[in-house]
């Protein structure tokens, strides 16, 4: 797909809690096998990409409609009788109900989330599977329908063909920009954290506080001495003048 050099990128976003939303898509999502899209023409600008609200129906379905009228419509009694007939009639039954059954609920998610990578790869997938197989049955056409089928098939094939690449543009350039988002977020922090480390941390001065005066402590006077004689003690009589 044109898509798989953003694919890494998307997976590393789905783990992010910013940016993305994880999505796994059943491998039954997906009847026909996928094929290898050719290059599509240059990438719009991904700012307008990303503030686009247009989603998958409006650029797919207008050209999805035309195949689907086309294979419904071809005549298989006038092919060429042989193994071609019988497999292109297998191939067309499986495309007409991948577009009437498995596209349109993925369409649908699409739609409601146009900006949302998640919800649109799943979508991308799909057509590109769906143009794989239309272009095998196109080939077996050229074989055994008569000209005119293998005309109508033909436009039908080439106006699929501009509008998923179309499609794929977009995806891609959504792509491209939420990339450009996280890679200035990252510069972002890692500039405020260069200057956070880079301003000294502020002195913290220690003020001790002034240890509390003692109370006075107030002394008892000392009793006088007593002159009084010691109990048992004789009193000698003073002597007479």
């Amino acid at each position: 797909m044109r898509i798989s050099n953003a694919l890494p990128f998307i997976a590393i976003l789905c783990m992010s809690c910013a940016f993305c939303v994880a999505q796994s898509s059943p491998s039954s999502a997906h009847p026909v096998p996928a094929g290898n899209p050719p290059s599509g023409p240059a990438a719009a600008p991904a700012s307008t990409i990303v503030s686009s609200s247009v989603g998958p129906s409006a650029m797919l379905q207008p050209s999805l409609d035309a195949v689907q009228q086309v294979l419904i419509g071809l005549k298989m009694d006038k092919w060429k009788k042989g193994t071609v007939r019988t497999e292109t009639s297998d191939k067309i039954a499986v495309i007409i109900k991948d577009l009437k059954e498995t596209l349109p609920p993925l369409m649908s998610a699409g739609d409601a989330a146009p900006s949302v990578i998640s919800k649109q790869l799943p979508v991308s997938r799909n057509i590109d599977a769906l143009y794989d197989v239309i272009l095998r049955v196109f080939e077996a056409a050229r074989v055994a329908a008569p000209p005119e089928q293998i005309a109508s098939l033909d436009k039908a094939l080439s106006g699929l063909n501009t509008a998923r690449m179309a499609y794929d543009d977009r995806l891609q350039d959504s792509a491209v920009a939420v990339e450009k988002q996280v890679s200035d977020l990252q510069t972002t922090v890692k500039a405020q954290a260069a200057i956070k480390c880079s301003t000294p941390a502020p002195v913290m001065v220690s003020v001790c506080p002034t240890p509390p005066t003692p109370p006075k402590v107030k002394r008892k006077p000392k009793p006088p001495a007593s002159t009084a004689p010691p109990p048992g003690a004789t009193t000698s009589p003073k002597p007479a003048n």
